[in-house]
This record gives C-alpha cells, structure tokens and sequence, in this order.
C-alpha cells in the first residue's frame, strides 16, 4: 500500500506535500519522495525512510515551485532498494515524474512489450516504472505538436487498456501541468479537492481526504474509475471518462485497516464504517451466546478502538484501554521474517495491569492476518493475570493473498487460509474467537451516499474483481512474498545500498 499526493498551486507546493505525506503516512514507511516543477526545472528528494527522517530544512528549501507530487510507500512489487522510491521520471517527451499506489496483475507482459516493441528501457522491477514509460510512450505516440487535453486522454486511454490491476496515479509533465488517473474497477482510491485563492482555483489530488483536510482543500469528488483529470500550470481543470468503468469496487480492506479513520473514501465515512462493524460484530456475539462472561471490552490499537467502543456498547460491558501503543515501531504483519515480527510486537504493545488482571477481557482486532500479533497479545494478557481472554475481529478471516497493491503473506502463512474457527482459536490461545461475517462487513461499509456498486473483497473471498488473477499468477504471488523471499529481498537491499553508498563516496 502507498500513499500519493499531487497539488497545482499559486504559491510554493513543497511544505504542503510534505504535511500530505505526514499524514498518509500510515500508508507506508519504507521510502518517501516529492517533486516539484520549478518553472520547468525538475527538483527531487527521495530516500528510504520515513517523512520527517527523508527531508530535512536543505532539502525542503531546495524543493521550489507551484506545482509536484509525493509518494509514500512499502513495497507490494520490486525490491526495498532506495533506487525504488517513487516518484519515477523519465525525460522524453517533456519530462514526466509518475507516482502511484497500487499493484499490475499484468506488470510482466507490460514490461516484456515495453521493451521488446515499444523500445522503452526500464531499470527497476516496479510496475510504477512500467506504468510512467507506458505514459511517456502513448504520450509520444498522441503527440501532434499541441499537448492539448485530448492528447493526454488519449495516452490515458491507451494507459487503461493496456494496464489491469489496482492502481491510483498522480503524473506532473513539467511545465505543463498534473494528470491523474484511476483503475477501471475503483479499486485503489484517489479523491480530488480544491481550495479558492483571490481570482484563482488551487487544486490538490490525494489517496485519502485527510490529506485534503489538512491544507483546508475542499473535497470536490472521487476521481471515477476509468477517469483520467488534467490540471494545467494555470489551474484549469479537465477530465474525462476515458474507458467505461469495468465495475466500482474499491477495496473493502481499506475501511477495515489502512484508511485513516477521519477519511472519507468514495462517499463513505471509515470512522462510520468502524463503528456499524462493532454493531454487527456484537450482534454476532449476543447471538452464539458469548457475551455472557465477559468483563471488558479491549481494543488492539490503533483500528480497532471505533469497532471496540460500539461492541462495548452493545453488549453492556466496560470499554476500557487495556494496552499502551509504542507509536514509533512499524506495522508487523508486513515486516520481513517471522522472528522480526515476534519481537516487534513486544515492542509495539504493552499492557495495563489493572484493566486486565482478575477479569474476563474480550480483545477487539481489526483482523487476524499471519495470527502473530493475535497470539502474542493474548499471551501478554494472560501473563497480566486476565482470567479469561476472548477474541473478536472486525473482518472476516483472511483466506486468500491480495494482488492489488496489500503485501499480503502468501496463502500458506495467512492463519485463516486451512484452519477452521475453533482450531484458529486454540493457536492463537484465545478461550473462544469470532470473526465478522463478510456480508455484515459489506453491510457495514456501504452508505447510500456512495457510487460504489460493490466491493473488492478477494482476501476475504478470493473473488478478484480484474477477472485475470490465474492460479499460476497466484502462485507467482506466493514465491514473491513467502518470508524466505522477502529475507532474500532484505540482503540484496542492502548490498544495493552498500554499493550506492560507496559510487557516491568515489564519486
């Protein structure tokens, strides 16, 4: 998952691209990039590292100009080398940067005609590289001496026919202006603003509406998908639909976990959509008869507390804080090696004595993934002297890998993927577990507000909304992201970063 901005302004862009990064990024923290378009000069920082560690005052005072984009990101494809930090750019035609959040299905045919028919030379496994020089050539290819809209639409086009997958772009050409672009399903988000200043319209286009909030940017809408929008240097703004929409499915695991909880994602609230979850989950525990022993109601920080209040709520019991957050470790579920996650997560959490000891705690989570973090928090519990501990999670029992931008393990290490509801509980050693209905998550999630027809819900159901996802693709998947696979990613990430370190000390 990655997290991307693009702002068109009056006024100098780079410290509020980099307050949007601050605040997406729970959506990644393995690298972070912005650009900037200094009257057609190009200005980049990128580095691995998170927001406030990748930029410093230099570094910022050298971003100028009205106009850029930023990324943050953890890796779903290609390696965790520096040299994959987005934004990408590629000189010819014009200049163009390219960031996006998402995931090809199709990445190696794109690359294998890229080069072998289209001439274009890439330097990464990325399939943002893939993306940007499939721009850049239907650019050129379109390009009859006007970098009118309709030309850009038409490289957009092309771009939406020839790509599959999840993905949400933001493109700046330089000193032209910035272009974004949505997957034809909706399944990665991508939401416009704009904010009114003396005779003009600023515009800013983000992942997620937070982003928006804080540089007081007025939501205008969801990009659609199909759509591609094109913002010139002086703030007009085009859009058109550029291929009818195959489905609008945003993916449901992005109100469960990754979206922040003041969001607002395709029309619907994920605050709101935490909340009704508590609602179905507690009716799915009054109604097995659970609810009767226990004592409290404890939420895993930080996702779950929304769920955890209403479940509380409805089942007449205390809600209580019953574990401390280190804010400053990352998230385990997508840290390579099992025994670093292990350790990790003593390190993220720890326990209050006295909400826990001598009671019968039900923890809330927003879900179970590899069952890593579940097992060792129920332990700490019992080692704090809770009597009994119950689990619950706000989503259904992730069965299956998702292929459109989530860094899922491979099916063979997601808890749920071979085990049933009882055997789930013994290994994570929770006296009884409950998981939320998937059609009680959808019902949680859609507000008659929305667009949305649907949802994706393949890690749930195994149901990919793109209809390419093959078994052999599949297995592709999991040899990319077992933990021997991303323990080999590791160690030539850091031999990669030894050599560029040592080409910048000759140099």
């Amino acid at each position: 998952m990655c997290g991307v901005v693009g702002i068109i302004s009056s006024r100098p862009v780079n410290q509020e691209i980099y307050d949007a990064l601050t605040v997406l990024q729970h959506r990644g923290q393995d690298s972070a990039g912005i650009m900037t378009d200094n009257k057609g000069m190009l200005c980049l920082r990128k580095s691995n590292g998170l927001v406030n560690d990748v930029f410093s005052n230099e570094h910022m005072t050298r971003l100028r100009g009205n106009m850029g984009i930023g990324h943050v990101r953890y890796p779903t494809a290609g390696t965790l080398s520096s040299s994959e930090a987005q934004p990408f750019y590629v000189n010819s035609p014009f200049g163009i940067c390219l960031a996006h959040n998402g995931n090809l299905v199709n990445n190696d045919q794109l690359r294998k005609h890229l080069s072998e028919v289209d001439r274009r030379h890439l330097n990464t496994e990325s399939d943002t590289e893939a993306l940007l020089n499939l721009f850049a050539h239907e650019l050129q290819e379109n390009f009859d001496g006007n970098l009118a809209p309709e030309t850009i639409f038409n490289a957009a086009t092309q771009l939406f026919n020839r790509c599959s997958g999840g993905y949400a772009v933001v493109s700046m050409i330089l000193n032209e202006g910035l272009v974004a672009m949505r997957d034809p399903n909706g399944i990665r988000p991508l939401i416009l603003g704009k904010r009114e200043v003396g005779q003009g319209t600023e515009y800013m286009i983000a992942s997620e509406s937070v982003a928006l909030d804080i540089a007081d940017f007025e939501i205008m809408r969801d990009v659609k998908p199909g759509e591609a929008i094109y913002i010139t240097k002086e703030g007009e703004l085009f859009s058109k639909q550029c291929i009818k929409p195959k489905s609008y499915t945003p993916c449901i695991f992005e109100f469960v976990y990754f979206a922040r909880p003041d969001s607002i994602i395709d029309g619907m609230s994920v605050y709101k959509s935490r909340l009704r979850m508590g609602e179905y989950l507690a009716q799915r525990i009054i109604k097995k008869g659970l609810h009767h022993d226990v004592d409290v109601v404890i939420p895993i920080p930080d996702t779950s507390r929304s769920t955890a209040l209403q479940v509380a709520h409805h089942l007449g019991v205390k809600y209580r804080e019953g574990f401390i957050k280190n804010r400053y470790i990352g998230r385990t579920f997508i840290m390579p090696g099992q025994e670093i996650r292990k350790k990790s997560v003593k390190q993220k959490l720890n326990p209050i004595d006295l909400e826990i000891r001598d009671k019968n705690v039900l923890l809330i989570d927003d879900s179970i993934v590899r069952g890593t973090t579940s097992k060792k928090i129920i332990q700490m519990a019992r080692n704090t002297g809770a009597k009994k501990v119950f689990f619950a999670s706000a989503a259904p029992p992730v069965k299956h890998p998702n292929v459109y931008g989530i860094d899922m393990p491979s099916t063979a290490e997601l808890l749920a993927s071979n085990r049933t509801e009882a055997e789930l509980a013994r290994y994570i050693g929770a006296d009884w577990l409950i998981y939320q209905e998937l059609d009680d998550l959808i019902s949680a999630v859609q507000f008659d507000e929305s667009d949305a027809e649907a949802f994706d819900t393949s890690c749930f159901s195994g149901e990919y909304v793109t209809g390419d996802v093959t078994s052999n693709y599949l297995d592709f998947i999991e040899s990319k992201r077992n933990d021997a696979a991303k323990a080999k990613k590791e160690i030539e990430r850091k031999q990669i970063d030894i050599q560029d370190q040592s080409s910048m000390t000759l140099s």
